[in-house]
């Protein structure tokens, strides 16, 4: 037969979605699956946006532009501005997704061979991304031990090479729910003045920050115009997964001109999806306040009952809706397969994702699982309770 590529054989699969046909055999065994793997928000999208689309006049579903409609650019602008984030409509090309937004984007700013540095762990996607393009992922690694927290700056320094092109992180984080402070934020602005590198943000989290603490976006930095680009997405923001609407933010004119060279080349993003996108953005700040409120809410909920469990270690997140728990098992990709196909309780059982997809470097994450509370209070219990007899009966 024709032979397959070797980028293609390299593609990794996803951590959070290769385990879909064990769960969907489990429920077929009648056993119900608490979903704690993906990152699918049980929120209702605001219903400003769902009657624009069913109640629009649209005669004819033609092609948008390529970069978005100018009304979603400008209306979306404003939400920046708004947000201490000065740009125009000129400084954002919309995408099918914040997914569609980093292929663009690592397609802009590297050829095959060139590296990007990534604090792991991180979004599982990064890894596909970057084996789609060519680009090597140079991973510099942060603990769990800290939170996930900024690993020092020389650790960065000491993996810039002539194919460095771009450091690239997630703030708020996932898979680990950290919050980059201003102080952090700044760090990294000063490493790529001084090698002359991309910051790459990908803040499609930006709303859900807890305990007090504001989120900084890149692009709110004096010194970064050149430098700096945000992927960002409506899919958590408004709780829209579907709609698959997300964004290039930066006020690097060439940067954003080549980025819509792949634009054109996809033509343009879904119509109705835009429409629901612009009127999304009239959704009261009360959604938002009642959105953080409840997130901050399981969070403490979540954390609280997995340190009840003997040898669980987890990190306390301040933004987005994971968390990494570390467990007392050998291979957390056997134990969540395991979970699916070997056990229940009550006839119910949890689905998570292992951790190693999320890093790079071989061997790390082998014993961490990350979880997405995404559900309400009383079935993140009941989750943690089925994780906590599992743990028990599970053979290493």
């Amino acid at each position: 037969m024709p032979s397959i590529s070797k980028k293609g054989i390299e593609m990794p699969e996803s951590p959070i979605r290769k385990l879909v046909p064990y769960a969907e055999n489990a429920k077929k065994r009648g056993v119900k699956v608490f979903h704690l793997n993906i990152g699918q928000p049980d929120i209702k999208t605001p219903q400003v946006a769902l009657d624009a689309v069913k109640n629009n006049t649209v005669e004819t579903l033609s092609y948008a532009r390529s970069e978005g409609s100018e009304e979603y650019r400008t209306k979306l602008a404003k939400y920046y501005v708004k947000n201490n984030i000065p740009v125009t409509a000129d400084n954002i090309i919309v995408t099918t997704g914040g997914s569609e937004a980093l292929l663009f984007t690592i397609g802009s700013i590297t050829d095959p061979g060139d590296e990007i540095i990534i604090p792991e762990p991180f979004y599982a996607n990064y890894n596909g991304f970057s084996t789609a393009s060519g680009v090597t992922v140079v991973p510099v690694i942060s603990k769990i031990e800290d939170n996930f927290a900024l690993p020092k700056i020389e650790d960065f320094e000491k993996l810039i090479t002539n194919k460095t092109k771009a450091i690239l992180i997630c703030n708020p984080g996932n898979p680990t729910g950290y919050l980059y402070s201003k102080e952090e934020i700044e760090k990294l602005k000063k490493i790529v003045l001084k090698h002359d590198l991309f910051l790459i943000a990908d803040e499609v989290y930006r709303e859900f920050a807890y305990d007090g603490l504001e989120h900084t976006s890149v692009l709110s930095l004096e010194g970064l115009d050149q430098n700096a680009v945000v992927i960002d997405s409506v899919s958590k923001r408004y709780s829209m997964c579907g709609a698959r609407i997300g964004c290039i933010v930066s006020k690097n004119k060439t940067f954003v001109k080549t980025a819509i060279k792949f634009a054109q080349a996809r033509l343009s993003p879904p119509t109705y999806a835009l429409i629901a996108s612009e009127a999304a953005l009239d959704t009261p700040q009360s959604y938002f306040d009642n959105v953080i409120r409840e997130y901050a809410s399981r969070r403490n909920t979540l954390i609280t009952e997995l340190k009840k469990i003997d040898g669980v270690k987890v990190a306390n997140p301040k933004g987005a809706f994971y968390c990494v728990a570390q467990l007392p098992v050998k291979d957390s990709d056997a134990f969540a397969q395991w979970l699916l196909e070997d056990f229940s309780s009550n006839n119910e059982t949890v689905m998570v994702a292992p951790a190693s997809g999320f890093y790079s470097t071989e061997g790390e994450g082998k014993n961490q699982i990350r979880m997405a509370y995404v559900l309400n209070e009383n079935d993140l219990k009941r989750s943690v309770e089925i994780l906590a007899e599992a743990l028990k009966q599970y053979k290493n």
